[in-house]
């Protein structure tokens, strides 16, 4: 493992932190500038992988909630229901996920000119919905119905696509469905947990025979790198999007499909 690589594994680690939950594509973001970095991980697994860093950053940060909601649940039926919900919510994308791996590790993955595509749609998508006249019914994540968290499971699955991004999916899907801004990214982050933990679960199963120690210590580096960005993030996105809206990440994945398409087109 040269100097290099590790410098790579942290800039990469950085990136997946920065963007894991904010609507840009964090895989997207890592695949796009792991090609021109000419970054190659065993079996696509680093970038999963290091999804661990920022699993464990939102668990920090929440939590007093979750201890509370695991005292609550057995006399709490909002508890119990809230927990019901996020369940469900995941099932869509680990069905899936579990049916289309292959396809989604050795087609999609390999593609930066869809990346590029999907970030720049997804930015347009994004910028239009922001600007909606939408009249929230749910504002607190404790009294989505389950049927909601359900529909916006399906549209996590939209993710398995690089460049969409799983919690721009949840939240643009949150928000057509009648949620306000805050409480559909706050749904996102604990959507995130299950369904970043059953990912980086069944990618390690799937791997666990090709990955070597010098694997293990890229991925570690990418790992504490993507937990210490994280942590940044959690604790500031829901005041930035309440006084922002997502508009900043509309723009911002527009720029970088762009200049995707650009690196591409001159670099290859």
């Amino acid at each position: 493992m040269d100097g290099q690589t590790i410098v790579h594994a942290l800039i990469l680690g950085i990136v997946e932190g920065l963007t894991e939950f904010i609507p840009v594509s964090s895989t997207g973001h890592i695949l796009l500038l792991g090609h021109f970095l000419g970054f190659e991980s065993t079996g696509k697994t680093f970038e999963v992988l290091i999804q661990l860093g920022a699993i464990l950053a939102i668990l920090s940060v929440y939590f007093g909630r979750l201890w509370s909601l695991f005292i609550t649940l057995p006399s709490d039926p909002t508890s119990r229901r809230f927990v019901a919900g996020i369940l469900l919510a995941f099932l869509p994308a680990a069905v899936i996920g579990v049916l289309a791996h292959g396809f989604i590790k050795e087609v999609l993955f390999e593609s930066p000119a869809l990346i590029c595509s999907t970030l720049l749609i997804g930015g347009i998508i994004l910028l239009w919905i922001d600007r909606l006249p939408l009249k929230p019914r749910y504002t607190n994540v404790m009294d989505y119905p389950l049927s909601l968290c359900l529909t916006i499971g399906f549209f996590q699955c939209l993710a398995m696509v690089p460049g969409v991004s799983r919690s721009g999916a949840t939240i643009a899907g949150a928000l057509l469905m009648g949620t306000d801004k805050r409480s559909a990214a706050e749904f996102s982050f604990f959507l995130a947990m299950p369904t970043m933990a059953g990912a980086f679960a069944y990618d390690l199963f799937k791997n666990r025979n090709v990955l070597s120690m010098n694997d293990a210590m890229i991925i570690a580096i990418g790992f504490v790198a993507s937990f210490v960005a994280a942590v940044f993030v959690v604790k500031g996105l829901l005041d930035f999007v309440s006084r922002h809206g997502f508009a900043p990440f509309a723009w911002w994945r527009i720029f970088v499909g762009l200049a995707g398409f650009a690196g591409l087109y001159f670099f290859g």
